[in-house]
């Protein structure tokens, strides 16, 4: 087996993980690793841009009432007061390193989205993750004190039972990951691991998370000991692309923001009127999720239309050049004719409980980024505050550990791997089986509205596929797909519990049985 050892591990390398190990590499040694290519996670995959008040009309105030409001009051109101504050600095360091947003005249260009009272969405045209992904990752690279490592997917955290002299405390210590090009499992240890792994996406059968959404860092550390909260808030993207060749293409909110109507392609008519008359298009995520679903259920479609075809031709292709380019590839222009949407789930708002500095329960622990339940979303991500939450949470994670490196020990003598008692898998059609199952039966029960009838037949066979899917993790030698299936099962475990507890409709959690929402709002916290 080979070992690492390095001062802080970091597992992620998207947003959240590239700004902690940049801010980091000032006075320790970084190992970032990344499941498949470094550019393989979520922040790459962002269009829409990121919030933060540099209008002259707006304040704080109104941008943090505004991810309040979008939360449906399950927002820790400090945690959003911290990345708010933070937000016009997040987006100064990115200039810094190179990030070419968009500009109006000496200005840079604001955008406007679901749920904003004002214009704050900076941004790179429709493909804003991809540019901050591509300095981050230039910056990293020219790094002498970061090393990255693609092709590794974790399976466990390393903690005090990993220990040669057995402690049993749960004190994390790295972790092992399978290096999916030799087919070994190696071991990293270090004095500090933050996670900063991504959402668990690809839980549902239509999603516009990339492959690797599969909740690998709240799984594994919840099997670590760690707390999650509000894992049955799961955010779906009202506005995913409807094309039976084409999966997972997101049509980002901007191009309501800038004045895409809903349309219902069986009447011509715009719809959003009889589910939010005052916000129409421009509501939250969850309302227009919801209208959509309900829309294309009630009249039996299989999409509807989203049309800015009534802007100027060169205003929609100034303005969204990627989304163009895409669509007039499928035979769609969009400057003449709607797009079909469907809603498609988009982004993972519980996860791994964390406080201001990013620590998670377990000592040498911190946590950044969608792996992770802040405070910040509540029950209703608002629109562009998750990367501002990846680089806010990164750098506040790096600096805790930096304010505490001295106290930080050296990991002790970690047992090896054992791989003597596993086999290679000969009936990996099990793994596909089982992970179109899951997919399949979360959509359909645990979807946008919910019962408690379809969750409990949702846990039942979560039950039944735990016991065949341990069965085989237990006798067969780990791959990629196998480690990946097993997280997915974890989360989804965890979204129908979560579920179950909420007696009432919250934000993203809307189910036909409690339709009420409470007076408070409380977290649902989930102990190991």
């Amino acid at each position: 087996m080979t070992e690492f050892s390095t001062d802080v591990l970091i597992i992620g390398s998207g947003a959240a993980g590239l700004t902690a190990a940049l801010t980091l590499a000032q006075q320790c040694r970084v190992t970032v690793l990344a499941k498949g290519p470094l550019t393989s996670g979520s922040t790459a995959w962002a269009q829409g841009g990121i919030a933060a008040v540099l209008d002259a009309g707006d304040t704080f105030a109104e941008h943090i009432t505004d991810t309040m409001i979008a939360g449906a009051g399950l927002n820790r109101r400090e945690t959003v007061e911290f990345v708010v504050e933070r937000a016009p600095e997040a987006i100064h360091r990115l200039a810094d390193l190179g990030v070419p947003f968009n500009t109006d005249g000496p200005n840079l260009h604001l955008t406007r989205e679901g749920g904003h009272s004002h214009r704050r969405i900076v941004h790179v045209d429709d493909a804003t993750g991809w540019a901050v992904q591509a300095a981050l990752l230039k910056a990293a690279e020219e790094n002498p004190n970061i090393t990255l490592l693609p092709d590794r997917s974790c399976i466990d955290l390393v903690t005090g039972r990993h220990e040669e002299r057995y402690s049993g405390s749960g004190r994390v210590w790295g972790a092992y990951a399978l290096n999916s090009v030799t087919g070994a499992v190696e071991t990293f240890t270090a004095r500090a691991t933050i996670l900063a792994s991504g959402g668990a996406g690809r839980v549902y059968q239509f999603s516009t998370a990339p492959r690797g959404a599969t909740g690998d860092g709240i799984a594994m550390a919840w099997r670590a000991g760690a707390r999650v909260s509000n894992m049955e808030m799961m955010q779906f993207h009202p506005t995913c692309l409807y094309n039976l060749d084409v999966k997972n293409f997101l049509i980002t909110e901007a191009v309501r923001g800038e004045g895409g109507q809903l349309i219902n392609p069986r009447t011509g008519k715009r719809f959003m009127e009889f589910y939010d008359s005052e916000r129409m298009e421009l509501a939250p995520r969850d309302v227009v999720a919801r209208a959509i679903d309900s829309e294309i259920k009630r009249f039996g479609l299989d999409y509807v239309h989203l049309d800015i075809s009534h802007m100027p031709a060169d205003f929609v292709r100034g303005h969204f050049p990627t989304i163009h380019e895409k669509l007039l590839g499928l035979g769609i222009d969009m400057t003449t004719q709607p797009i079909p949407v469907v809603p498609a789930q988009h982004y993972t708002c519980g996860g791994v409980l964390i406080d201001l500095a990013g620590r998670t329960d377990l000592p040498g622990l911190w946590a950044a980024g969608e792996c992770t339940e802040s405070g910040l979303h509540g029950a209703n991500r608002l629109a562009s505050n998750s990367l501002l939450e990846c680089f806010v949470f990164g750098e506040a994670a790096a600096k805790d550990i930096l304010a505490q490196w001295q106290g930080l020990n050296t990991p002790p003598a970690i047992r090896a791997w054992d791989e003597s008692r596993v086999a290679e898998p000969d009936e990996e059609v099990i793994i596909k089986q089982n992970w179109t199952e899951i997919r399949r039966f979360m959509w359909n029960y645990v979807g946008i509205v919910r019962t408690t009838k379809r969750l409990e037949r949702a846990a039942h066979r979560i039950k039944l596929l735990d016991d065949e899917i341990e069965d085989y993790y237990g006798h067969f030698r780990v791959t990629t797909d196998l480690i990946e299936l097993r997280n997915l099962l974890q989360c989804a475990e965890l979204i129908v519990r979560s579920a179950l507890k909420r007696h009432e409709s919250r934000g993203l959690h809307f189910t036909l049985d409690y339709p009420q929402t409470k007076t408070e709002a409380r977290d649902t916290v989930l102990v190991p």
